[in-house]
């Protein structure tokens, strides 16, 4: 399936801010933030990722930009702290960021109301709050291509197909291993429903960041519990850990899923052939035979300019972050549809996201055909339409062992969205907006 040159300066006490400028800064720039982590227990995540993102558009520019207007990039280290986070971000904003990239849930939940009020998109693509798909509440905050309730309903629906259908859950157990953290929290509330709803048994398990120790989690899993399945939000060296510790216990790894964090190469291959089955979801093409990435290794990294190593071109996590960039540089696009051909404002550049129409045509003439479904957003839905589809590791490669999955928008989760946009509406004193 195919699915200025900074050098390093002090930020606050300890965040850094790194040089990723491939232009002098100039008025007739489009400002790109990108707020990162090289550094940290989480590095080697989030290091393929930021290298993605720089070098799509290092493509772009070679290319000559978006409609002629170069992009300015500059690059902040959070090491997926939270008040280094917030810290990048107030160095790196400005009226003319396209939008913010957190990269983190934690961080986006500090950022919301920040970026909001500062009127700077935030894409917190896959990750975030949940409830900031409705727009009517969150007007800067956009969650597409699917958020943590997705891809819990997606794991719940996937599971039930194996079993034989929805009606054959109940008595069944499923687990959740999780980062304890916002981000591993997200997906709780859904599967409790979902548990409710099919009579299945849900049954938690947090682990400590930054996930090294789960022995005890796993002997509980694989000798007491004895779930039917076990879904995983990780992150990390969490994920490689709790794949040789499922291992151990005899889990078996084709009834192991984890949600699109926790399905890269740096999650299974540390485990070797204990790692064969594991499961996750994507919401992308790996490989590099799409023309948009064909034209990163021909225009970038032939050319000495990759932002890391050209081998890991193609991989999951480097492709999400060409994903997320390519994502910012059409609604740049299609605001300047809107608003003109010169570097556009971050209210603008909202205006292009709630307008973004990324159809097979479109992708086409991005070189993506293939490489993600098309996405669709409006005023009020910032998620468009939530699937994804599951993968397995077969100790060289991900392949994909499902079609495109639909999550219940529709009947359970958008009603959930919008109560939850309506407590947090009601608790910050936010009079929602109306969309026609």
């Amino acid at each position: 399936m195919k699915f200025k040159a900074l050098g390093l300066a002090a930020l606050g006490a300890a965040a850094m801010v790194t040089a990723t400028a491939f232009t002098a800064t100039a008025a007739d720039k489009q400002f790109v933030p990108g707020l990162m982590y090289r550094s940290g227990p989480y590095a080697p995540n989030g290091i393929p990722f930021a290298n993605g993102f720089s070098d799509y558009f290092k493509m772009r520019n070679a290319k000559g930009g978006i409609n002629g207007v170069e992009i300015e990039y500059e690059e902040c280290d959070t090491a997926y702290n939270n008040d280094r986070g917030v810290e990048c971000y107030e160095r790196l904003k400005r009226p003319g960021a396209a939008a913010i990239t957190p990269l983190s849930t934690g961080i986006t939940y500090a950022l919301i109301d920040r970026a909001t009020a500062d009127k700077i998109p935030v894409l917190s693509m896959g990750y975030g709050r949940t409830a900031a798909s409705d727009g009517t509440v969150f007007p800067y905050v956009f969650t597409l291509p699917a958020t943590y309730w997705s891809g819990a309903d997606i794991i719940v629906n996937y599971i039930a197909k194996n079993e034989g259908g929805y009606e054959n859950l109940k008595g069944k157990k499923i687990a959740l291993v999780y980062h304890d953290s916002a981000y591993g929290k997200e997906p709780i509330a859904t599967l409790e429903a979902l548990a409710e709803k099919h009579g299945f048994s849900f049954h938690p398990f947090p682990v400590a960041h930054p996930g090294l120790e789960q022995k005890a989690t796993w002997l509980q899993i694989g000798r007491q519990v004895r779930p039917d399945w076990t879904a995983m939000w990780g992150w990390g060296v969490m994920n490689s850990t709790a794949i040789k510790e499922a291992a151990a216990v005899g889990y078996p790894m084709d009834r192991f899923i984890g949600i699109w964090w926790s399905g890269s190469e740096q999650d299974v291959t540390p485990a070797g052939a204990q790692a064969v089955g594991y499961k996750s979801l994507n919401f992308h093409g790996t490989g590099t035979e799409y023309p948009a990435i064909q034209d990163i290794l021909s225009l970038v990294h032939d050319a000495g300019n990759g932002t890391g190593p050209r081998e890991e071109v193609g991989t999951v996590l480097y492709n999400r972050g060409v994903m997320n960039a390519a994502v910012i540089a059409e609604a740049i696009h299609t605001a300047q549809g809107m608003h003109g051909q010169t570097p556009l404002t971050g209210e603008q550049i909202r205006d292009g996201f709630e307008a973004l129409n990324i159809d097979e045509a479109r992708l086409e003439a991005m070189g993506l055909a293939g490489f993600m479904e098309s996405i669709q957003i409006t005023c009020a839905d910032h998620e468009g339409t939530g699937r994804a589809f599951v993968q397995q590791w077969d100790g060289s490669n991900w392949t994909p062992v499902s079609d495109w999955v639909e999550p219940n928008r529709s009947g359970l989760l958008r009603p959930m969205i919008e109560q939850a946009a309506a407590d947090y509406a009601a608790e910050k004193g936010i009079t929602p907006r109306a969309c026609n």
